[in-house]
């Protein structure tokens, strides 16, 4: 009998340690969250993180971006040195044109350890079809 529970004991824990580092590993993980345009815009609305572009100057001039947001040309050089630096327990939301890049960078910044990150899945163009606004830089 005490051979038996010694077995099941040493299961028991065996499991309890896979459990606990399972969901360990699932807190640590980044979290990425795909959105249409309404809960992207409720993000910003309610201050939920810092607002990135990710498109060239070009870009920004000819089609407009959406108030507030800091740029970074995902397409320069230095992009993934810029993106490097930030502080990576904030939330980011991210968005480009058409949700590539973004989805490009949010993949990237995973990789790189941060915590939270938002892309706008259609970019720019789904913001502005959805009827809110841009204004010109």
């Amino acid at each position: 009998m005490l051979n038996f529970v010694k077995n099941n004991m040493k299961k028991l824990v065996a499991l309890l340690l896979v459990v606990l580092g399972t969901s360990v590993f699932a807190q640590n993980k980044p979290k990425i969250e795909n959105v249409d345009a309404a809960t992207f815009k409720k993000y910003i609305d309610e201050k939920k993180g810092v607002l990135i572009d990710l498109r060239t100057d070009d870009e920004l001039k000819s089609k407009g971006m959406i108030k507030g947001a800091l740029q970074i040309d995902f397409l320069a050089k230095d992009a993934e040195a810029q993106i490097a630096k930030l502080d990576k327990k904030k939330t980011y939301l991210l968005y480009c044109a058409g949700g590539g890049r973004s989805g490009d960078c949010a993949e990237l910044m995973e990789k790189l350890g941060f915590s939270h990150v938002v892309n706008l899945e259609k970019g720019i163009e789904g913001w502005k079809k959805s009827g809110f606004e841009t204004v010109t830089k």
